[in-house]
């Protein structure tokens, strides 16, 4: 891998991945524990690159990185190529993401604050309001021990069945936090990374709606969940396990 002298290796790519590990800090997007975001780069040569968090990055660091502290990791052997962090105990789930889907850019793994709620109960997030109708079905996911191969293994079967809908999902990790995925053919990597910052954004702000329609339920003021004007399910789908989301409205990929 050949960059300018006095540089360093996707020095932009490394630069704004520790904004966002800022911007998730200050969105309470994810807790002291952190989690970790990675990308998908490839250098001149077409040889292929993890631009990824370094171990630690909130409870040792506060979530303030630098671009050198950011890690540039060659797939699979775990090498690290340039960066002054340690590798995640998470890569690899990263890296069976990644071989699950290689048109994935960026996989991104927080413990957000509202979201961790439904993580914890096992239970499917309805799906009511109209920015986070892009992600369809956001699903809990069974549990499995954090930073273990089962895990790795479970998420990398789950990734194949979502076929293309993987480039654009969202799934709650059972009692451990949110794993955003992001993509396409031609995407660049920081618009992947971009949009799962979007997604774990709006998704919180949909886990407390949907959680205040889940109480105007139980007390009797709403006969269901609404999102845009319509009925999408009710509790009692939602404890059978149905993951709910608006059908009946097409849905505009675009923000505001």
């Amino acid at each position: 891998m050949e960059f300018p002298a006095g540089r360093i290796p996707f020095e932009f790519e490394r630069e704004d991945l520790a904004k966002v590990v800022r911007e998730t800090m200050d969105r309470r997007d994810t807790n002291i524990v952190g989690g970790n975001i990675s990308i998908r780069v490839k250098d001149e040569n077409n040889e292929e690159f993890y631009v990824m968090t370094p171990t630690m990055m909130s409870e040792a660091y506060l979530g303030q990185l630098s671009a050198d502290q950011i890690l540039v990791i060659q797939p699979h052997t775990r090498k690290v190529i340039s960066g002054t962090g340690k590798v995640t105990r998470e890569i690899n789930m990263h890296e069976a993401i990644y071989d699950a889907n290689p048109d994935i850019k960026c996989v991104f793994h927080s413990h957000a604050d509202q979201a961790m709620f439904w993580a914890t109960t096992g239970l499917n997030m309805p799906n009511v309001t109209e920015a986070t109708q892009k992600l369809q079905e956001i699903r809990t996911l069974k549990w499995h021990p954090m930073c273990t191969e089962e895990l790795a293994k479970y998420v990398s079967e789950e990734i194949k069945k979502l076929g293309n809908k993987a480039l654009r999902n969202g799934f709650l990790l059972n009692s451990h936090g949110t794993l955003f995925t992001c993509g396409g053919k031609d995407m660049l990597p920081l618009t992947a990374l971009h949009k799962c910052l979007a997604d774990v954004d709006i998704t919180e702000w949909n886990a407390k709606v949907a959680f205040k329609q889940t109480l105007l339920q139980k007390s009797g003021v709403l006969d269901g969940y609404y999102s845009e004007g319509n009925k999408i399910g009710t509790l009692q789908d939602v404890i059978k396990g149905v993951a709910l989301y608006n059908k009946k409205v097409k849905q505009n990929v675009n923000g505001d």
